[in-house]
């Protein structure tokens, strides 16, 4: 009994955030969490992350061609595929927070994501599942590919997007979850957690641009994507090896179910009024949350229609009546909607690396002395600007900040979120003077109509690839974080997946927008995107975007106004900043004393 008050209660080096192990136990802290289990997380996201870009980064290249399909067709079908893999976390989040739990969940998706890229690699290796060689360079008298080789190549795909659905916003809600937020050393911990878990990704994204890139383009796309499939199985097995020490939070059931019900119970009860004391209002007792290791939530006058559904009435039912804790986790992801509403014109941004990006690769001079440039492998260097960033962002960036700010961040995340908007603007204005130069060059020699490669190196291209990279740094990985912090603690699975959602909704807002400017624009006949990049018009395209992108930061910076970050999560970063700041007198105190 009293090993059972001493777990309760958080002594005895028990964790106090409601995690446990496998069978439902209290974890030690010593035993479990931390880093001692993130860095298994850490090198899994290495692994998977190189799997995964080893078939996206060049997906728009092996569409034109070895399918043989053209510039507008092949670049949706990137993005809407995509745009399913980033959708598909929602469906992940609802299966972890409600059936099976985050750790489960994975270990099955896993499953489904192997077998997706077996299949792939089957479809890329055997003859009869892919087109003949085609000489033709231009691809215009090449045979297409047949429904049956279309049908495997495309359902491979689409079963990794539903392997990927059950990873991406798992993965790092399990990382995250090492760390207890009610310990301030280990929160403190949490904070760089993020950005590392971000090196890995595009650590891993790093060797997938350039080695793997390289290897499809130039020795062939069986070993091209039997590479990936290995370090994917590879990475499965490095986060199955970790399972002895990760902490695990116990399915609480359907978030979405929840959130329906305080919706629901409000609109019946519209009529009702909310009485202004907010003691009156339905709620449990705090013992029940400290029971099932929960945080209670006090009533906040925010969305305060919603707090209906938690005035009491002679029904019970939970359609009826909800806790206050319930209507206020649902008012906290509601009021996340509008941020992710902001970010998916950036997310459209970066969905253009992948496709048009590389399609303007394909057109200039790849030689660098003896060694022709992958037209993909241009997103290295996206990687590459982004792990610098990252690295001095937390180096040295937040530690310069903080003097000012006195925020353990630097910045807030949302100041953070708006610089890379910012720079979105920037990239997208460079692109389009970058693109207009190019086509100046292809007119004067005569490259218009034949489509010749412009006599220009393919490096022209790089300052956007550079500058994406540091705007993900900025945007990318507070959003992330973003997204986790301001969850409640039951819809963290959730969180994570608004943050893959918007990468999802800026792939189809791309797709969308290819299609309609290039039909608007075809019917004009002056049409912007064709299979000839010398005789179309990409930028104007650019340069709509830059002035999309100038008209959604207006957008996010009003929304930021009123947004208002979630109690807890405001009171425990200003026990931080007291910890920060204790420990910072400790220390000048103790060189005081030794001088």
């Amino acid at each position: 009994m009293a090993s059972l008050e001493l777990a309760e209660n958080g002594s005895d080096g028990y964790t106090q955030d409601g995690t446990v192990d496998l069978k439902g136990k209290p974890v030690l802290r010593s035993k479990r969490g931390g880093w001692r289990a993130c860095r298994f997380v850490v090198v899994y996201e290495v692994f998977e992350r190189m799997a995964f870009y080893g078939i996206s980064s060049n997906l728009f290249i092996y569409l034109t061609k070895k399918l043989h399909q053209g510039t507008v067709t092949s670049a949706n079908n990137v993005t809407n595929w995509v745009g399913t893999v980033w959708m598909t976390p929602i469906l992940g989040a609802y299966f972890a927070d409600a059936v099976l739990g985050r750790y489960w969940t994975l270990v099955i998706a896993c499953a489904i994501y192997l077998s997706g890229m077996s299949l792939l690699t089957l479809a890329v290796s055997v003859p009869r599942l892919r087109p003949p060689h085609c000489a033709d360079p231009k691809g215009i008298n090449c045979q297409k590919a047949d429904k049956l080789q279309l049908g495997v190549y495309f359902g491979a795909l689409y079963i990794l997007a539903v392997g990927t659905g059950g990873t991406k916003p798992n993965i790092s809600t399990i990382g995250a979850d090492q760390f207890d937020e009610f310990d301030p050393k280990e929160k403190l911990h949490k904070l760089s957690f993020f950005n590392w878990w971000m090196f890995g990704i595009f650590l891993g994204t790093l060797f997938a641009n350039t080695v793997l890139v390289w290897i499809q383009d130039n020795v062939g796309w069986t070993l091209g994507y039997g590479l990936p499939t290995t370090g994917l199985a590879i990475s499965i097995l490095i986060f199955l090896a970790g399972t002895q020490f990760y902490r695990h939070r116990i399915p609480t059931g359907s978030p979405f179910t929840r959130m329906a019900q305080v919706i629901i119970a409000s609109l019946r009860k519209w009529k009702v009024s909310v009485p202004s004391d907010p003691k009156e209002l339905y709620e449990l007792d705090l013992e029940e949350y400290a029971k099932n290791k929960k945080v209670r939530i006090d009533s906040t006058p925010s969305l305060r229609f919603l707090n209906k559904a938690c005035v009491k009435t002679t029904s019970t039912n939970p359609w009826m009546l909800c806790p206050v804790t319930q209507v206020e986790e649902t008012k906290q992801m509601l009021r996340m909607i509008p941020i992710l509403i902001a970010t998916f014109i950036p997310s459209t941004m970066i969905a253009q690396i992948n496709t048009l990006f590389v399609k303007q690769g394909t057109t200039l001079n790849r030689r660098l002395g003896g060694f022709n440039i992958p037209p993909a492998s241009l997103a290295a260097f996206v990687t590459l600007s982004m792990l610098i960033s990252v690295i001095l962002y937390d180096r040295y960036f937040v530690k310069i900040i903080r003097r000012w700010t006195k925020n353990p961040r630097g910045i807030t995340l949302l100041q953070r979120m708006g610089i890379g908007m910012i720079l979105h603007i920037v990239i997208m204005t460079v692109a389009s003077l970058t693109e207009k130069y190019r086509l100046s060059v292809a007119k004067d020699h005569g490259l218009v109509q034949n489509a010749g490669q412009v006599p220009r190196s393919i490096l022209l291209l790089l300052p956007q690839f550079v500058l994406m990279g540091v705007a993900d740094a900025f945007l990318e990985v507070a959003k992330i974080e973003f997204f986790y912090d301001q969850a409640p603690e039951s819809m963290k699975s959730l969180g994570t997946s608004y943050s893959m959602t918007t990468l999802g909704a800026g792939n189809f807002i791309s797709s969308f927008l290819l299609s309609t400017v290039s039909r608007i624009t075809k019917r004009d006949g002056n049409e912007w995107i064709q299979n000839n990049l010398n005789a179309s018009h990409l930028d104007y395209y650019y340069a709509f975007f830059a002035v999309l992108n100038v008209l959604n930061i207006i957008f996010f910076l009003i929304m930021t106004k009123l947004y208002v970050y979630k109690a807890e999560i405001s009171d425990s970063m200003v026990v931080l900043r007291e910890e920060l700041g204790g420990l910072k007198s400790k220390v000048t105190d103790e060189e005081a004393t030794t001088t």
